[in-house]
């Protein structure tokens, strides 16, 4: 893989910002094993960029995972020999993490999949083209093989993927609509959210409407254009307005559902990487969402 430099910036900063499929650990774990080239020689993770350099990626060959396939109950609601699309439950992890080795949807692929996914994102996230929040519920897009990972991972990079997502807010937006527009990066209080700030941040932009108000709930639908993390949960919280059962965005002790958030990625629209033609799925709310919208009905 080869790509042109447009910044004089750290070169794993701007691979891993110009190449969604990549984390930065994961770039600068490449970098470690000599396996990106820099105007054809083997280059540090920390080098600066000069604008017109040549980076060339080479992808290690995929190395036998040591993560466990699990019979797990899986949600298809599309396979083919390129790509599937899941709908995840709420509660389910998406990918491994230390501690958190079993149970997940990783987990899950593995075996239904007999290991057929994609090896771009590494071992430990086989076949994983973007994620969601484990209490979020939803359509994943995963990939069966490299060529099909870069061209969904190149939409996503280019927003050109439809994603929606259904949500329960606390409190009645006054607006029928709008778009919330505030960078997102990692809070300096607490490492482990994220918050509106202009430090170490990137562009976050989400689109909502107003489908339904309730004496002190809205429901509201949502439309990403960009794809950082926990971007809903925050923008909305930015708003004075956060997703039921968010303790950690919203209240901590919570009025209506306190198994986290009520948030569903309800449809998704790409263009499928060997067709070339627009697809696009839709899910319907979990029961536990749908109870609670009757009791507020």
């Amino acid at each position: 893989m080869k790509i042109e430099a447009t910044e004089q910036i750290r070169i794993d900063k701007f691979l891993s910002e110009n190449l969604s499929n990549f984390t930065r650990s994961y770039i600068q774990k490449l970098c470690d094993e000599d396996n990106v080239l820099l105007n054809g020689r083997v280059c540090n993770k920390k080098t600066i960029l000069k604008i017109g350099d040549q980076i060339e990626i080479n992808l290690p060959e995929n190395k036998e995972l040591d993560l466990v396939p699990e019979e797990i109950e899986l949600d298809i609601i599309y396979e083919d020999e390129y790509l599937l699309i899941v709908n995840k439950k709420r509660g389910m992890v998406v990918h491994p993490a230390n501690g958190n080795r079993e149970g997940t949807l990783v987990n899950a692929l593995l075996h239904h999949s007999r290991g057929n996914l994609s090896s771009i994102n590494g071992v430990i996230r086989p076949g994983i083209v973007h994620r969601i929040d484990k209490d979020t519920s939803g359509l994943l897009l995963v990939a069966k093989n490299d060529a099909a990972h870069l061209s969904l991972s190149e939409q996503i990079k280019a927003h050109t993927v439809k994603r929606e997502y259904t949500a329960l807010l606390d409190g009645v937006i006054k607006t029928d609509s709008g778009t919330v527009n505030k960078p997102i990066g990692r809070s300096e209080r607490d490492r482990k959210k994220m918050a509106i700030t202009m430090k170490n941040s990137k562009n976050a932009v989400t689109n909502f409407e107003v489908l339904e108000r309730y004496s002190q709930n809205c429901l509201v639908k949502c439309r990403l254009e960009t794809g950082r993390t926990h971007q809903i949960r925050v923008h909305m919280a930015s708003l004075g307005h956060p997703v039921t059962g968010d303790s950690i965005y919203g209240a901590k002790k919570q009025r209506l559902f306190f198994r986290g958030q009520l948030l569903h990625a309800k449809t998704i629209g790409f263009i499928h990487p060997e067709t070339n033609k627009y697809t696009e799925f839709t899910s319907e709310l979990p029961e536990e969402f749908m109870t609670v919208l009757e009791k507020l009905r």
